[in-house]
């Protein structure tokens, strides 16, 4: 492997490219990943496709433990990389792969068990329930390899490396272009498995992807040196563990909730306004892809540059990400205002759907300058092993006010389906200004005379 970047000397800016491009460029064949299966599903029926929608709770579920799991692993281990302390390090990687293995059997467990119940509850019967229930119980029984991959990716992460997981998502796109049909179809002397061939793809590559990330990182100081007793259990380890991730994962899970928030206001106008949203959020989440690149460098620079007493690179690391981030959006905002109706029709031809999809195109436009100030000071408070604010964020941005201002626009102002798509604007712009005023504050007191001494007299 390349020498890793120095986070703590080297240019904030290229550092802030060299950690986010790979990013992006990964969740994008993420994505891609996602739509080949929604596609595949089509093939095999109505059936399959309603199995994969019943059951995106429950795999949401999933990652939202991997993701948190992630970024609180991430922080820890960079902060105790900038403080130069290596067996710190490696302790809490070492931790954080037995809390994740943990929580990967539990998730086993919790879904095995649940999934009948709750998709009952949700309205599968029949062959719908046999269908969803062969994919999910697939995919629960790998949960240790979800969570693993993306708790191997931490180790990697916090040393500013990102390009190993790209590589890894962009081989799992391709791979799982060629594993789905022949899983779904069978093929020589493997048995056709109908939309369970899916979920043995997708387990599949991530059992493949926790090796890849394996011997990549056992190259790094974060692995190189590690023994046997770190990997014992310690308690007060893992509870710290679960302080840093539980609160990221909690805010990962209101996304969802979010979802689900404004899936019922939109069902009040039809079917093509459910429709429409499916599939504008998708595109949406395209462009927002850089943003969300921006986070993930924003945690690696912060933790490290925090842990070795530079608050005043926390702050440039803080602002840079954010003018980078509006500047990119703002540029993305006139391409979705402009090319919408054209993006929408690559996916439907239904009329009512593009109109839909297209006004929702335009209200997203002018909002997503906003998200990478959500994103930048959320990632900069968990490198800063304060993950609470992220939950508090969710929940006013995905639940608490979005309850509030989609009823008064759509219903009390009588502004319609228009009222949640510039109500959904009204509410993430709101967040982002609250988030821009605790930002700046937090940084303000990072870099005070008194703090900045404080931190290079307990600095190492």
């Amino acid at each position: 492997m390349k020498t890793a970047p120095s986070l703590t000397t080297d240019s904030i800016l290229r550092l802030t490219w060299r950690i986010a491009v790979p990013s992006s460029v990964g969740m994008f064949f993420n994505t891609l990943f996602n739509f080949v299966d929604t596609y595949c599903a089509g093939l095999l029926g109505t059936e399959a496709l309603a199995a994969l929608s019943v059951s995106f709770p429950l795999f949401f579920l999933m990652i939202a433990v991997g993701s948190g799991l992630s970024q609180g692993a991430t922080a820890m281990i960079s902060h105790a990389l900038g403080a130069g302390d290596l067996s710190a390090a490696r302790r809490w990687f070492a931790q954080s792969i037995v809390f994740g293995t943990g929580a990967g059997v539990i998730l086993t467990a919790f879904g095995l068990l649940l999934a009948p119940d709750l998709f009952r509850w949700l309205g599968a019967e029949g062959r719908w329930l046999s269908e969803t229930l062969s994919y999910v119980n697939l995919i629960f029984a790998g949960a240790v390899f979800f969570v693993l991959c993306m708790t191997l990716n931490a180790g990697l992460s916090a040393q500013g490396e990102t390009r190993v997981y790209r590589d890894f998502l962009i081989a799992g796109f391709v791979a799982n272009c060629l594993l789905n049909p022949l899983f779904m179809w069978g093929f020589a002397f493997i048995s056709p498995m109908g939309v369970a061939g899916l979920a043995l793809s997708t387990v599949i590559i991530q059992i493949g992807g926790s090796v890849l990330l394996w011997s990549r990182l056992r190259k790094t100081v974060v692995a190189q040196g590690l023994l046997v007793s770190d990997f014992r259990p310690h308690l007060s380890s893992l509870r710290e563990v679960a302080a840093q991730s539980v609160p990221a994962a909690l805010n990962m899970m209101t996304i969802a909730f979010g979802i689900l928030v404004m899936v019922w206001y939109v069902k009040h106008f039809g079917q093509a306004a459910v429709a429409a949203i499916g599939i504008a959020t998708r595109i949406e989440q395209i462009v927002l892809m850089p943003a969300i690149g921006l986070g993930t460098a924003m945690l690696s620079i912060v933790g490290q540059n925090h842990g070795a007493g530079l608050p005043f690179r926390v702050r440039e690391a803080w602002i840079t990400n954010i003018r980078l981030g509006a500047g990119m959006m703002l540029a993305g905002g006139v391409l979705l205002w402009t090319l919408g109706a054209m993006m929408m029709r690559i996916f439907t031809d239904d009329p009512e759907v593009i109109r839909n999809g297209t006004h929702y195109l335009k209200a997203a436009a002018i909002t997503l300058a906003a998200y990478p100030i959500l994103f930048v000071t959320v990632f900069m408070m968990q490198g800063l092993k304060r993950p609470g604010y992220g939950l508090w964020v969710g929940i006013y941005r995905q639940i608490a006010a979005p309850i509030v201002i989609y009823h008064a626009f759509a219903f009390t102002l009588g502004w319609g389906l228009h009222g949640i798509w510039w109500g959904m604007a009204v509410v993430t712009w709101s967040a982002a200004y609250f988030a821009l005023g605790w930002g700046w504050k937090v940084c303000r007191e990072l870099t005070m005379p008194s703090k900045v001494m404080l931190t290079k007299i307990m600095t190492p």
